[in-house]
């Protein structure tokens, strides 16, 4: 009977854990938007966070991008051979580079390497009691660990996401032309013609948020971290599993809603 009692109850304990999870989420959203209106940017910090997150990341968003159209070239390359239009992949491959494939998957690389790494400082410095010695001398917490990585994401996922686009468009005509012999000027002409900016700024704006579930997600995870270095390696765990779940959620709800504002194939 307990274990009945356990299994219906499960359910339930998830669902109010999941709602604590969000009031907690809220709160940090809630003390980061205090601490941004107080108008007390630290520029410094802000400065080396985008050195770390965006200069630091570059080499995993480039293979990513690179390896992503290289890679989705050749599997459309192959498919489209059977319908006699394989000379036409330059088009979607551009569309679901710009749209889908660069947003979300250097999203979830930068998450693993930005993430989890933020979720580490900060639960260190939670476990060594740093935190409360900021709090002692007078400074927030939220000011000076959480706001300059706010807006250095902010700032260096959208432009991280434009890189891996460009690197993937780069490694597509490569293989096309080398691979598949299909002439380069006629790979781009499908390019221009099926690609525009607002392509572009689509997945630039998937950028945009999914930094800013990534900074909110890991930090909050380095904040609550407990129990030492166990509960650091936790919070770090937490952190990238979280992250990358609320990326893959995330993305369907701005697909749907982005489409709406930029239809495929329209330009503003």
């Amino acid at each position: 009977m307990s274990v009945l009692v356990e299994m219906l109850a499960l359910p339930g304990r998830s669902f109010l854990n999941f709602l604590s999870y969000l009031g907690q989420l809220g709160r940090l959203v809630a003390d980061l938007a205090h601490s941004i209106f107080r108008g007390r940017l630290r520029i410094l910090q802000m400065a080396e966070q985008i050195v770390g997150i965006g200069y630091g990341s570059q080499a995993v968003v480039v293979v990513t991008g690179a390896f992503t159209g290289a890679v989705f070239t050749a599997q459309s390359y192959f498919k489209f051979k059977d319908f006699g239009i394989e000379t036409t992949i330059g088009g979607i491959v551009s569309v679901s580079l710009c749209r889908e494939l660069a947003p979300v998957l250097a999203g979830l690389m930068v998450t693993g390497r930005v993430g989890a790494a933020m979720a580490a400082e900060i639960g260190t410095m939670k476990v060594n009691e740093e935190i409360d010695a900021l709090r002692v001398m007078g400074v927030h917490p939220v000011d000076y660990l959480v706001q300059p990585r706010f807006f250095a994401m902010m700032i260096s996922m959208p432009l991280l996401i434009a890189e891996s686009i460009v690197f993937g468009l780069a490694a597509s005509a490569l293989v096309s032309s080398l691979a598949f012999h299909i002439p380069f000027t006629w790979f781009w002409t499908h390019v221009v013609d099926h690609t525009n900016h607002t392509d572009l700024i689509f997945g630039m704006t998937k950028g945009f948020f999914f930094g800013i579930l990534i900074v909110l997600i890991s930090c909050h995870q380095g904040l609550t971290a407990a129990n030492g270095a166990v509960g650091v390696g936790l919070g770090t765990t937490r952190a990238v599993v979280f992250s990358s779940l609320a990326l893959l959620v995330v993305n369907f709800f701005l697909t749907m809603l982005l489409n709406y504002f930029f239809p495929l194939g329209t330009a503003l």
